[in-house]
Parts: C-alpha cells; structure tokens; sequence
C-alpha cells in the first residue's frame, strides 16, 4: 500500500540539492492532480524519475498502476525511498542512477507511462532523449519550469517557438495542463512550473530522420536571428535543400510550421 511512505518525514531529512536541481512537492491534492492527468493507470507501468522524498510515488501507488519505477540519482532520497521498495516490492522498484543513462523500455515493461516532477537541470536533454523512443510510451506527463513548458508548447511565429516546439510536436500530442506556483515547492523556486502532457504521434519516424531534424532545428534556430539561407549553411548547400524542400530562403526558423521542418529533414536525410 502507498501508506508505506511518508514522504513529509522523508522531506524533513532530505535538504534540496542546488546542483540536482530538486525542488519538492509535497501537496498531495497537487501530486493527485498530476497523475489523474497522465490518463488511465490501469494495467501500465508508471516510471518516475526524481522521486526526491516520495510524495509523488506515493499517489503514483495509489493509482490502478500495475508497478512503478523511480528512477533516482540522490543517494540520500535513494536510502529514504529503500524501506517502501522493500514493503511494496511487487509493486515499487527505486533505481539508483542517472535518469540520462537509463534505457527505461529495457528497465521498464511495456504499457508504460512517465510521469515525473523532472530535476530542472536535465529536463530538456531528458525529454529530447525520450522523444527519440517517443512510441514506446502511452503518455508523459511532466513538469518543467514555466518557461520551458511554454517553449514546448508554443506555436510558430511566437517568441516562444524554438527547437523544443518543433521536437515535441512533431512527435506528439502536446498540451499544458496547468501552472504551480513557487510557494507549492519546498524550497520554492524562483519560477512558476507547469505540467505538460505528451501523447505520441503515429507514424514512428526512423532514427535517421529523427537525426536529421534534430541538426536541421539545431542550427536554424541556433542563429534564429539570421535567414534561413543563412543558419543552414552548417548542413552544406543550404540553398539547394532550401529549394528542394519548397522554401523560401529568406524566411526565419521561427515562421516554419512543424511540417515544414520535416520536409527539410527529410531532404537532408536524403542527402546522407
């Protein structure tokens, strides 16, 4: 049973790490809130990552989840979380590691839905990482600091449309929930967070195409200042798959539609 947590005696001897990026929420109302967005649990294999003291693992448990998976790096919340693994072993696993080095779909059985308050100074690597495997997950559901989850969200032509838009939307189905404020965390941050929910897309992209959209993204928003004709020069002759994929030179990466990143990709995939 989730009882076998507490995360608030857990979060009374477990001080935020600066340098794990943690910031704990412990309003159980909120941590419910969270999981009820991820969808229905019945029958799926919940993955966390960053449990900290627990709070959110327990009403992960508390879900029709058939297991969850805590991925976590801090050895100290590591210790706090081991009493409940070992009262709930048929249903709770805590993994002692770092979330970036984790293959989860060789960890975790499929269906498999992550949910998770990310660390905020891996979010961004993490989710680019889980949308290369993107078809191997019913759902996440995550939280990022506002600014990031507005990036992820944003639609083109929109100061905050960038890399992360095209990646995620590309890929999925992705909507913002809702906000927190800072005083929801323990310590606060700086920021307001927000929930963002993810659902794949079909068709699955092949690894080469993701590879490609992943260096076309990268560099015309990496001078999104510049002209097309001018960011994409990294990729060679930037006028050529400009005219092969139908587009004009001169525009700015942040007016290409999602679609309109794919066919650049897949030019350049074409290309070799």
């Amino acid at each position: 049973m989730a009882e076998a947590l507490d995360p608030v005696a857990n979060a009374a001897a477990l001080s935020a790490r600066k340098s794990l990026g943690q910031h704990f929420l412990l309003d159980r109302a909120l941590v419910r809130r969270i999981v009820a967005a991820a969808g229905p649990m019945q029958g799926v294999h919940a993955v966390e990552i960053g449990p900290g003291p627990g709070a959110l693992t327990e009403a992960l448990l508390a879900s029709a989840a058939e297991s969850v998976t805590a991925v976590e790096l801090d050895s100290r919340a590591v210790a706090l979380l081991r009493p409940a693994e070992a009262a709930l072993s048929q249903r709770l696993r805590i993994v002692e590691a770092d979330a970036l080095a984790v293959d989860i779909p060789a960890l975790v059985p499929s269906p498999r839905r992550i949910v998770a308050n990310l660390p905020y100074n891996v979010a961004s690597p993490l989710l680019v990482r889980w949308l290369r495997e993107a078809e191997a997950y019913l759902s996440l559901t995550l939280m990022f600091q506002q600014e990031v989850a507005l990036r992820i969200c944003a639609a083109p032509d929109t100061p905050d449309y960038g890399r992360l838009s095209v990646l995620a939307q590309w890929r999925c189905e992705a909507s913002l929930l809702f906000r927190l404020p800072p005083g929801a965390f323990r310590p606060p941050p700086r920021v307001w967070s927000a929930v963002v929910g993810l659902v794949p897309r079909a068709p699955v992209p092949e690894a080469a195409l993701f590879a490609a959209m992943e260096r076309v993204t990268a560099a015309a928003f990496g001078q999104r200042r510049k002209m097309l004709r001018g960011s994409l020069k990294a990729l060679g002759d930037a006028e050529a798959l400009l005219a092969a994929a139908g587009l004009d030179g001169a525009r700015r990466a942040e007016t290409l539609t999602v679609a309109e990143f794919e066919r650049l990709a897949r030019e350049l995939q074409g290309r070799g």
